[in-house]
């Protein structure tokens, strides 16, 4: 057992190691104050948001890129409160914004909504965002000057949680940030494998290349993870991450443990299906260090483990866990989440093997629906 449990520390210290390498090989972008020229479609599909979209809406009517490059698209998935009259009473007087009805054609509702609006897209740069979301000022600034600079047709960007004073969300905080860290990490070694669709853009005809989701449609999220498997595997040197700080999507974290665990159910029911095998690989090395402190916890209070291993392996974890969210944490310009690093670090290993766990044989609740894995 001490020599496996050897093998899996170092594998996980090497591919931490690596996403921290990585992490400082993908540049900071700094904005030029370029004239704008690129013409975006942002694509927000939305489903009983009405308690979200005030703040979404307030953040799009203050973007500063100029209102004659962009159009707003909200595709409406069967909502059922006021989320349709909120958009329409705050936006009515932009004619960059329509609102369509989502075209159910598979399992997925938010790949259904995303094909049905860039099939009404009129530019050919599709930025895709949340319903739950708050926008920077310079979102659009930003990747339309890393467009004019770079030989690009897809493009992965940061997103974070918004701040909040309690330790549920500080233990979501430092979870996205060790996920956007390893997604920079993963550029940063030529090894992409991870994005997030709150902030994510792609050429349309891009997307109708890779046809779209096509392959996809049977698992319910992934719309962002499955397109990006897709470019990389065809245009990799032509797919990057926008790393800057003018370009950082803040979301809402889940309010209650309930919610938060049928989130990631809903993540990790989509791994099994990943076409990118360093994805996959990353995974099972990921869920393997965590199981294993569990079971050395377990072994070692009924006394068939020794302790100076075990105690070499939790901190050997500790360090390369807190370095890379540490990272992460400076460019979010959100370091004081770090207090609650040693309570999450504790609890976090519990937490990911039952979500694991439970989405091997579960189905989960997403918006009031009930999906299948």
């Amino acid at each position: 057992m001490t020599i496996i449990s050897i093998i899996i520390t170092i594998l996980y210290l090497l591919l931490i190691g690596s996403f921290v390498f990585g992490f400082d090989k993908v540049k900071t972008f700094k904005l030029e104050e370029l004239p704008s020229k690129t013409k975006f479609s942002i694509i927000i599909p939305f489903r009983n948001e009405a308690e979200n979209l005030p703040a979404l809406l307030k953040s799009i009517k203050a973007l500063k890129y100029p209102k004659d490059l962009f159009e707003i698209i909200f595709v409406d998935d069967d909502s059922d409160d006021d989320s349709v009259e909120i958009i329409k009473k705050t936006l009515d007087n932009q004619s960059n914004v329509s609102v369509l009805k989502n075209k159910r054609q598979s399992n997925s509702p938010k790949k259904d909504a995303i094909t049905t609006a860039i099939g009404h897209a009129k530019n050919e740069w599709i930025i895709t965002t949340d319903a739950d979301c708050v926008l920077p000022n310079y979102w659009l600034d930003s990747f339309d000057e890393y467009i004019q600079k770079n030989d690009v047709n897809c493009i992965a960007a940061p997103v974070t949680y918004l701040e909040k004073n309690h330790f549920l969300s500080r233990f979501q905080l430092l979870d996205i940030l060790s996920l956007q860290g390893a997604t920079m990490g993963g550029f940063g070694i030529n090894k992409p494998f991870l994005c997030n669709g709150a902030n994510f853009a792609y050429q349309k005809t891009l997307f109708y290349e890779l046809n779209g989701f096509e392959g996809n449609t049977n698992t319910a999220s992934g719309d962002d993870i499955f397109l990006l498997e897709k470019a990389i595997k065809k245009h990799l040197k032509h797919v990057h991450y926008l790393k800057c700080d003018y370009t950082i999507v803040k979301t809402h974290s889940q309010l209650t443990w309930e919610s938060l665990l049928s989130q990631r159910v809903r993540w990790a029911a989509k791994t099994s299906v990943y076409n990118n095998w360093f994805g996959k690989v990353t995974g099972l090395i990921v869920l393997l260090n965590n199981a294993l402190i569990i079971a050395l916890l377990v072994l070692l209070i009924v006394g068939v483990f020794n302790l100076k291993v075990f105690l070499y392996i939790t901190i050997i974890k500790f360090n390369i866990d807190f370095f890379l969210i540490y990272k992460s944490a400076l460019f979010f310009n959100q370091k004081g989440v770090l207090r609650s690093f040693i309570v999450g670090f504790l609890v976090y290993p519990f937490f990911s093997v039952y979500v694991a766990f439970i989405s091997v044989f579960s189905s989960y609740k997403w918006k009031g629906r009930t999906f299948k894995k």
